[in-house]
């Protein structure tokens, strides 16, 4: 009886173990998940309540929020290679949907606007500051460059192995990618995503995960590194920059501009200042040579003969 017991136990462990080791995360590694009952895995985002839907993209708002959490409170989950640089990120508020709030303030009251990618598109103020909507951002633009290889790649088949590969990891549609220009070693990719239906994942999302990748902090499990491959060539990325442009124009003011015009000027007229300065100096020891010489002749034509 004791033998029949261990072959029936042996197979239920067997049954549970892959069913266990199946509740995680596809698209967020920081992501804590359990089953909730047979066949049910739920997953929330650290450090939060909030629930992940593990079958898109997490929103960069609550990226950004789980990257803010201490790293001891993290310690059970956090990845291999630990937060990256923290340049830029700050600990956000968002709304229970993902979406950025269109105020965002530090612990200091000092606040800002912000569009729906997160970017700050006014001056820093104090905790007076209405921001009236959360402007959308409707464009991105990608650019990056690759390592150097013996021949270009042709640009049809750059342009397709990017759109696959935003198709297939970042879940992303290809109508909202319009423009993939190459330019060897220059790739320039577009973003244009005017509104947004519920079912499409944010390109400001895709964006960030799409950076995090290149910088090898990947918010994917550890095991799904990013690859790009042309005609089965690597496409190593080597350097990206992301530009984000709203809906409408940011609403910096033009002190800082004016501060800086400011600035320029007063080098300049320092500059000149002192350029002139030295050449009425050098003027003045001109003339004064000049005038001693002049007076030593003067002096030897009126002394008296001595024969």
């Amino acid at each position: 009886m004791e033998p029949l017991f261990g072959v029936v136990l042996g197979l239920i462990l067997a049954v549970a173990s892959p069913a266990h080791d199946s509740c995680t995360c596809a698209t967020n590694k920081w992501a804590v998940c359990a089953q909730d009952g047979p066949g049910n895995c739920t997953c929330r985002l650290a450090g939060s309540d909030q629930p992940v839907d593990c079958s898109t993209l997490t929103s960069k708002c609550f990226l950004m929020k789980a990257e803010m959490i201490p790293l001891k409170e993290k310690r059970l989950w956090r990845p291999p290679q630990g937060v990256s640089d923290s340049d830029g990120i700050y600990n956000p508020d968002c709304e229970d949907s993902g979406v950025f709030k269109a105020r965002q303030c530090n612990q200091s009251s000092t606040c800002w606007c912000v569009n729906t990618a997160g970017v700050r598109r006014t001056e820093k103020g104090g905790s007076s500051l209405n921001c009236s909507e959360l402007v959308r951002t409707r464009w991105i633009y990608i650019e990056l460059t690759h390592k150097r290889s013996s021949s270009a790649f042709a640009v049809p088949d750059v342009a397709k192995a990017l759109t696959q590969l935003f198709e297939s990891r970042y879940k992303l549609h290809p109508k909202y990618i319009t423009a993939i220009k190459y330019e060897p070693p220059l790739i320039q990719i577009r973003l244009d995503q005017n509104k947004k239906p519920k079912w499409d994942v944010d390109i400001a999302d895709v964006a960030y995960y799409f950076e995090k990748d290149v910088n090898n902090d990947s918010v994917f499990p550890s095991n799904s590194k990013l690859t790009v491959s042309v005609n089965g060539d690597a496409l190593a990325i080597e350097k990206l920059w992301i530009y984000y442009v709203d809906e409408k124009p940011p609403e910096f003011s033009m002190r800082q501009l004016a501060a800086g015009i400011g600035a320029v000027v007063t080098v300049v007229l320092l500059t000149a200042g002192i350029g002139i300065a030295v050449l009425l100096v050098l003027r003045w020891l001109r003339t004064r040579t000049y005038k001693k010489f002049e007076c030593k002749e003067m002096r030897e034509i009126k002394a008296p003969s001595l024969e």
